[in-house]
């Protein structure tokens, strides 16, 4: 009996989530590039700070600058071995509280030099 309600289960989930058939021949619909990407929200000149931290998924970190025309650093970990981290520098720019410019840093590890 139980295996009998299980199995009735199991086939309505599987009924469920099933997805719609396309019809023969057709070609699938193919979703925008920008759309695939991990980053959906990127990076547009005129965003202020609050949006980039946001946008970066991350805290920013002050270096430098006047009030309205700072220089910021977003300290991205991209993974890298299990011993040793691996982040890249992207420095941001903003002119009158919005977003001018930004550079990433690919030089050496900063800690070895």
């Amino acid at each position: 009996m139980m295996r009998a309600i299980f199995a009735a289960g199991a086939m309505a989930t599987l009924l469920s989530s099933a997805a719609p058939a396309e019809p023969f021949g057709a070609v699938p619909s193919r979703r925008p590039f920008v759309a695939t990407l991990s980053n959906n929200i990127p990076l547009a000149f005129g965003m202020d700070a609050e949006q980039t931290a946001r946008a970066l998924g991350q805290p920013l970190q002050y270096v430098r600058g006047r009030p309205g025309n700072e220089i910021y650093l977003a300290l991205r970990n991209i993974g890298g071995s299990g011993l040793v981290p691996y982040r890249h520098r992207l420095f941001l720019q903003f002119r009158h509280g919005r977003l001018a410019g930004w550079k990433e840093d690919y030089g050496e590890n900063w800690m070895w030099e």
